[in-house]
């Protein structure tokens, strides 16, 4: 008896739907700087740390915006990027990746009001990888957490102080973050900046 093949099942499409474009994203952290200086009452002893790969070029953005609201600021002198791919829980179950390079603000962030900065806020294991890092290289007096997107699901107790957006999300759907400094997207001419926050799933 000759078996007879299945027919095969509809193919899956990806589905993206834009959800912050570049002015979003610009009035997002326009606000986001402007929080988290009220809330530090200023700009004394402010360290903004990013997580890379996104998370860096945002906090130098934020730096740039909090630099342009006090005049007194150097944007330059109170950025910094915060690796944690050694401190994550995930290394085993997760392809090699390379690390990238931790560099501190010049005054270090010890007893300094740390703002850390991320693109995406999901499950929370990120953020306390970066706490484990922070710890191993001095002793902030406070640490902030900054996001552009948290999209909820999260598997520890960890909450922003700072969002962009907040956006509920199926966990069968992916945020993507896309920035001119990380990333180019197919159909796009090259030289064109990237801007934007899409939501990818699958019908």
């Amino acid at each position: 008896m000759t078996s007879v093949p299945s027919a095969p099942g509809p193919a899956k499409v990806m589905l993206t739907r834009v959800v912050l474009n570049q002015a979003d994203i610009d009035r997002a952290l326009t606000r986001i700087a402007h929080e988290i200086l009220e809330a530090n009452k200023g700009s004394q002893d402010l360290v903004l740390l990013g997580i890379p790969r996104r998370g860096y070029p945002l906090a130098v953005r934020l730096a740039a915006k909090i630099a342009a609201a006090d005049p007194t600021v150097d944007a330059s002198a109170i950025v910094g990027q915060l690796d944690v791919t050694m401190f994550r829980d995930d290394l085993s179950h997760q392809p090699t990746r390379p690390p990238y390079p931790t560099q501190l603000p010049r005054t270090g962030i010890d007893n300094k009001v740390v703002v850390l900065i991320d693109d995406v806020l999901y499950s929370g294991r990120t953020i306390r990888a970066a706490l484990d890092a922070i710890i191993d290289l001095g002793r902030p007096r406070i640490v902030r957490l900054a996001v552009l997107i948290d999209r909820g699901h999260r598997e520890l107790p960890i909450r922003a102080d700072h969002v962009g957006k907040n956006l509920p999300t199926s966990s069968s759907e992916k945020v993507r973050v896309r920035l001119e400094e990380t990333d180019s997207v197919d159909g796009v001419p090259d030289g064109a900046p990237v801007n934007e926050v899409v939501i990818e799933a699958t019908a």
